[in-house]
C-alpha cells in the first residue's frame, strides 16, 4: 500500500548529531535558520533571545576561553583536551542564551523557556535544510567567565550551544537512527486530581 509523505516526517525524523563536518550554513540558509530561533514564543514580547555565532578563526579563541575556565574549575586534564579539540571541530557554534529582564512580571523561568524554545526550532530548521546539530550544555554552559566572555552578565545567561554542520557519513557498522520513544511511555490522558478518592 502507498503512502504519501506526511508534512511532519522532516520534524519526525530530526535527531542529534555530533558527528559534524563542513559546510555549515552560511548567507540565506543561516539566516532562515536564525529566523526560525525568532519566532520562539514568547510571553510579553520581551524577545529575549541572543544567538552569539562562533565561527572560522574566532573558535581557537573560544577554545582557548573554554580551556582557562575548565582550568579554573580545576578540570582533570582529559576533560580540558576533550574541551579544546570540540570547537576546534566544529564548523559553527552557536551559543544561545536569554537576555532576562530581572523583576519584569513576566517570570524569568519563562524568558529562559522562550531562549530554550528558540533553540529547538534552530534544531528543528536546521535538520529540515539537511544541515545537522546537537544542543551541548555542561559545565561550560553555566560557566560565568564564559558567560561573561560571550556577552552575558547575570542574571541574563546561556542556556547552551548549538553545534552546527553537516553530518559526517556513517560508518558502515554503525547504528541506525535512534528509535522513537514509546508514546504510551510519557502521555497520559487526566480524569481528575491524582490521589482523589
Amino acid at each position: 500500500m502507498h503512502t504519501s509523505p506526511h508534512p511532519l516526517d522532516p520534524l519526525l525524523s530530526r535527531q542529534s548529531s555530533n558527528a559534524l563536518e563542513d559546510p555549515a550554513p552560511e548567507g540565506a540558509d543561516l539566516d532562515l535558520i536564525l529566523d526560525a530561533g525568532l519566532r520562539a514564543p514568547d510571553h510579553g514580547r520581551l524577545r529575549p533571545w541572543r544567538f552569539v555565532l562562533i565561527r572560522g578563526e574566532a573558535r581557537l579563541a573560544f577554545s582557548d576561553c573554554l580551556v582557562a575556565a575548565a582550568r579554573d574549575r580545576q578540570a582533570p586534564q582529559a576533560q580540558i583536551d576533550r574541551i579544546r579539540a570540540w570547537p576546534l571541530r566544529t564548523p559553527l557554534l552557536i551559543g544561545i542564551g536569554a537576555q532576562i529582564r530581572a523583576g519584569h512580571p513576566i517570570p524569568e523561568i519563562e524568558q529562559m523557556l522562550s531562549a530554550g524554545a528558540a533553540a529547538m526550532n534552530m534544531l528543528n530548521a536546521l535538520h529540515m535544510l539537511g544541515y545537522a546539530g546537537m544542543w551541548v550544555t555542561g559545565a561550560n554552559t553555566y560557566d560565568p567567565t564564559v558567560n561573561a566572555a560571550l556577552g552575558f552578565e547575570a542574571p541574563s545567561r546561556l542556556v547552551g550551544f548549538l553545534a552546527v554542520g553537516t553530518a559526517k557519513a556513517p560508518s558502515p557498522d554503525a547504528a541506525g537512527p535512534a528509535a522513537r520513544p514509546d508514546r504510551l511511555a510519557h502521555v497520559v490522558d487526566w480524569s481528575g486530581p491524582l490521589g482523589a478518592s
